[in-house]
């Protein structure tokens, strides 16, 4: 049985969102990062890397968004969340979330987690001051050039659409209103009126 790890509300709902989707049978763990749990032997023994996700499976653990996503999807390709069947539109999906996840999130974590970069407090402050723009940035440029609507990839929902909907609901508390992006709002909406989606969400509390 495939074992996901997660924080609440972090990059993780993504993957927890694909498995829940995906019919699998799994089951969720949850990190305290509030107790440091990250940081624990029994937990970096799992991922030294010491984030979240990481998923157990039958063939080792996984860890990253990304990867997480796709192998999801291609082991379990009747609940089509990815186009599996197409090479270049899979690469298409997967350039999408690796966007999301070395240019957005590291965007947004420039608010909380600036000290991975810099020792200097007033750089630290610099940084958080910059993330309503870089943000504002990052959703421009999904907006306009990469969301085909109604979903990322087009007529079809898929573990892109899982990934930046996570990511979307961080705006709120980086000052950015999602409601200047009209596509990404109409399709955050439909995941949040989604009984699977509130499903995940409500066990992730």
């Amino acid at each position: 049985m495939l074992k996901l790890y997660y924080a609440p509300n972090s990059c993780a709902v993504a993957s927890h969102l694909a498995l829940e989707h995906s019919g699998a049978t799994y089951e969720a763990r949850k990190v305290d990062f509030a107790n440091q749990q990250q940081r624990s032997p029994e937990y970096l023994a799992i991922n030294p890397k010491g984030r979240v996700p990481a998923l157990i499976s039958s063939h080792g653990v996984l860890t990253e968004n990304p990867a997480i996503l796709a192998y999801i999807a291609q082991c379990f390709p009747a609940a089509r969340l990815a186009p599996i069947g197409d090479a270049w539109q899979f690469a298409q999906a997967q350039s999408f979330n690796s966007y999301l996840c070395s240019t957005v999130h590291v965007a947004h974590a420039h608010r909380y987690r600036g000290a991975r970069w810099s020792d200097d407090a007033a750089a630290i402050e610099s940084m958080k001051r910059k993330v309503p723009q870089t943000m504002k940035a990052c959703f421009d440029q999904i907006e306009h050039d990469f969301f085909k609507g109604p979903f990322v990839l087009g007529e079809d929902y898929s573990i892109c659409d899982m990934y930046l909907f996570t990511i979307t609901n961080w705006l709120e508390g980086d000052e950015v209103d999602v409601n200047w992006f009209p596509k990404v709002a109409k399709m955050r909406q439909w995941m949040l009126d989604n009984p699977v989606v509130q499903k995940v969400l409500k066990a992730q509390q």
